[in-house]
């Protein structure tokens, strides 16, 4: 019956989660197009996509406690609850700051039952069976950003109608909460003064820092990709249906290999499974501005990236679990969780800079190099780090 429990109480898990992913997929590329059809600069598009990601990082420090003290249930209750509600505002009031605000709000909320449900996975899955079990999590995560973009076209109708569609079934989906109990994290000696939180942090960036960068890769390739991509394309002439296209490619690669590349990382080591996948990600940009002008070259190539570097988020975590003492695993999830949101915050920024800046060179050549360097850091850095055992 235990057992029974367990495997219901982790599908619904994973089930909530792809709350984050959706709307974030949709909501990403839809204001930018918005904002593109009304002649917003890019570096102001980019500068608002920002406010999901600020709302992130401003949470982060204060989401702990709240979780130790109340339980996961009411940390997931309450970020399902602000997200739907902030999807369902939008059309109220079409303002550059009131939307700035909503996409804060949101990503206070999608923090705050992401960062829930990955602990309460981390924490209650076998360790045998991690990897496995933190790549469907991170399979249904991708599963949510790749129907995301594709609400976008519903823009032809009303710029309304994705909002309110994405709201109602951000509700449905986060109405299954209702059929979990609730849960605490395990409370450890000496955790109740806020300095004893600095230790961890600082005792987990230095076990396991390298571990943290695959989640800020998969947040600024989710952020860059959604929020700036659509506009690079929009100006190379690209239709509207045919950019939610080239967006839901790259998420559909991220699902094909989301679970063989979970797998194969328990057998091989996530480190190695991690660099091949920056280095096949960083030559299928690279390959990719060549054939930019073919808009289905496109759509293979960014298929094939997403193969690489899409399953970059769960890798992450599980190579954090590998570095990190179990006592410290809560904080190195929400360190993991604070670099996404880096990731995610300067994806917007640096791309919509990019491309006010610079003409002469594609935006995906920019994309590749960012992965270059990053392949090059875990590459030199990671091969001294030792792996943690139990």
């Amino acid at each position: 019956m235990a057992a029974s429990y367990a495997q219901q109480r982790f599908w619904i898990l994973v089930v909530i989660v792809s709350i984050s992913g959706f709307s974030q997929g949709m909501l990403l590329p839809l204001i930018a197009v918005i904002f593109e059809q009304d002649g917003i600069a890019t570096t102001l598009n980019g500068l608002n996509a920002t406010g999901l990601y600020i709302g992130t990082l401003l949470i982060s420090p204060f989401i702990e406690q709240p979780l130790r003290k109340f339980g996961y249930k009411p940390i997931i209750m309450a970020g399902g609850a602000l997200v739907f509600i902030s999807l369902a505002t939008f059309p109220l009031w079409k303002n550059i700051l009131f939307w700035f605000f909503l996409r804060l709000l949101i990503g206070i909320g999608d923090h705050a039952l992401h960062f829930a449900t990955q602990t309460w996975l981390t924490a209650s899955t076998p360790q045998h069976k991690l990897g496995r079990s933190m790549a469907i999590y991170g399979l249904f995560f991708s599963l949510g950003f790749a129907v995301g973009p594709l609400f976008v076209p519903l823009i032809k109708f009303s710029q309304a109608l994705p909002f309110i569609v994405s709201s109602i079934l951000c509700l449905v989906a986060w109405s299954l909460v209702f059929f979990v109990h609730n849960e605490h994290p395990e409370v450890l000696q000496g955790d109740t003064k806020q300095t004893s939180s600095i230790t961890r942090y600082k005792l987990a960036f230095r076990y396991a820092w390298v571990a943290f960068l695959p989640p800020l890769v998969y947040g600024f390739l989710e952020s860059s990709l959604n929020a700036i991509f659509p506009v690079y394309a929009l100006r190379k002439d690209f239709e509207v249906a045919m950019v939610s296209i080239v967006l839901a490619a790259f998420s559909i690669g991220t699902i094909v290999l989301q679970l063989p590349l979970g797998m194969l990382g328990d057998k091989i080591g996530r480190r190695k499974v991690i660099l091949g996948g920056l280095l096949g990600g960083a030559a299928s940009f690279a390959i990719c501005s060549f054939v930019e002008h073919l808009p289905w070259g496109v759509v293979i190539f960014f298929a094939l990236a997403g193969m690489c570097v899409g399953t970059m988020f769960s890798l992450g975590i599980t190579y954090m679990t590998d570095l990190t003492p179990k006592e410290l695993l809560p904080t190195g999830n929400l360190l993991c969780g604070i670099f996404f949101s880096i990731g995610s915050l300067s994806g917007p920024f640096l791309g919509g800079a990019y491309l006010q800046l610079v003409n002469n060179m594609s935006f995906l050549l920019f994309v590749a190099t960012m992965l270059t360097i990053i392949f090059i850091v875990i590459l030199y850095f990671g091969r001294n780090l030792q792996i943690k055992k139990g």
